[in-house]
């Protein structure tokens, strides 16, 4: 049998990496694992209740693009959260989380050619893995623009000759970043909706850590598209239920854009979407509707950045996260960082090398690994101290 060319240097997934580096040796302590972004909070009480009221429509084919409930909410919510008001039956489609979305939109919307060659998708280096197996999916070629302590661990996507930019057909950027929790300022945001218009690309905002931050609210991607007048179709946003409200198994997540962009996206949905159940879009619209679980669970991250920032402050490098929860700490390598906390204390954390592209050295994640603060305050405690005596010390 014959595979497609362009998946044949794929590298494995960064968990399967990581359990073939530490598996093969016994943890050091009792084992805390901060490697994977899965929040541990608790999600509101009630939409449990909200699930078993809605059982009946297990019973029915759910709606492939969201109920009207669920879109409602979701427009409400943005109208809210941004300011900026969305028609639900046409800027609106619901997801089974925003992985799909991220991944289907590149197929619905990226052209063959692009400036008289192949395309080009551009994204963060490290970034998400879904971004590069969506630009391969597509046959358009991933460009990753480091996002270094020298460009605010944002990609400077302005950076590129003119001739890699006449041929971009979309670029992913994801505020707060993972895995280095920096921010997409208003005037980042601006100047890449600029960019995109001058070179006439889309930009897709996945926004997905947008409700854990320390002060004041990132701004949006759409937000700033209205404020500046941009095309419509210009930006497209992802967002979850995931991390705002702890209820990654719901599997709820939306895309939003222009009513172009969504009929393309919802058009392929149709023949290749795998819908959220009924009763699961019931919640969801719960969920969306409301804030008061939002804040209790931001409380709780911001107890956890004051944690971090004082268990981690003797250590040279260390950069406070803005949003997000994950901490990205500087090391000489992270495999064999990663590896050292296992054997010696039993904490469990990714290299950050596993999260981007690059060969040895040219790699701009081999220096750090990525923590997760998703566990309860007291073990990423432990975790955290575990961490900075046995690698820092």
């Amino acid at each position: 049998m014959v595979f497609p060319e362009r998946f044949s240097n794929l590298p494995d997934y960064a968990f399967p990496r990581l359990r073939a580096l530490l598996d093969g040796h016994a943890p050091g302590g009792d084992v805390l694992h901060m490697t994977i972004g899965e929040p541990k909070h608790a999600f509101p009480a009630w939409v449990t209740q909200v699930i078993v009221d809605n059982a009946a429509g297990l019973n029915n084919y759910p709606a492939n693009d969201g109920s009207a409930d669920l879109l409602a909410a979701i427009a409400g919510w943005v109208r809210r959260r941004y300011g900026v008001t969305l028609d639900p039956a046409t800027q609106v489609m619901a997801l089974n989380g925003t992985r799909e979305g991220l991944y289907n939109a590149a197929m619905a919307l990226c052209p063959e050619t692009r400036g008289g060659g192949r395309p080009a998708i551009l994204m963060p280096n490290p970034f998400y893995q879904v971004y590069m197996v969506a630009a391969l999916s597509v046959a358009a070629e991933p460009v990753f623009v480091p996002a270094t302590a020298a460009t605010g661990f944002l990609p400077d996507f302005g950076a590129l000759p003119a001739e890699v930019l006449n041929r971009v057909a979309i670029a992913y950027l994801c505020s707060p970043s993972n895995p280095q929790g920096a921010v997409a300022s208003r005037d980042d945001w601006a100047a890449l909706i600029a960019l995109a218009e001058h070179h006439d690309f889309r930009i897709f905002a996945d926004e997905c850590y947008s409700e854990i931050y320390r002060d004041a609210p990132p701004p949006g991607a759409l937000e700033v598209a209205q404020q500046v007048g941009a095309d419509p179709e210009r930006v497209t946003v992802f967002h979850s239920l995931s991390k705002r409200s702890n209820l990654p198994g719901l599997r709820s997540g939306f895309v939003a854009g222009g009513p172009k962009t969504i009929a393309r996206i919802r058009q392929l949905r149709a023949y290749a979407g795998a819908p959220l159940p009924g009763p699961l879009q019931a919640a969801a619209a719960k969920v969306w509707a409301d804030e008061t679980h939002v804040e209790e669970n931001r409380a709780l991250y911001r107890e956890k950045y004051a944690l971090a920032d004082r268990v981690m402050a003797p250590v040279q490098g260390y950069r406070p996260p803005e949003g997000g929860f994950f901490l990205w700490l500087p090391v000489e390598d992270g495999e064999a960082a990663a590896l050292k906390l296992w054997r010696e204390t039993g904490v469990r954390v990714l290299p950050g090398a596993y999260l981007a592209q690059g060969a040895p050295g040219q790699n701009p994640g081999e220096g750090y690994i990525r923590v997760a603060m998703v566990a309860p305050k007291h073990e990423v405690e432990r975790g955290l101290m575990r961490l900075r005596d046995c690698l820092y010390s």
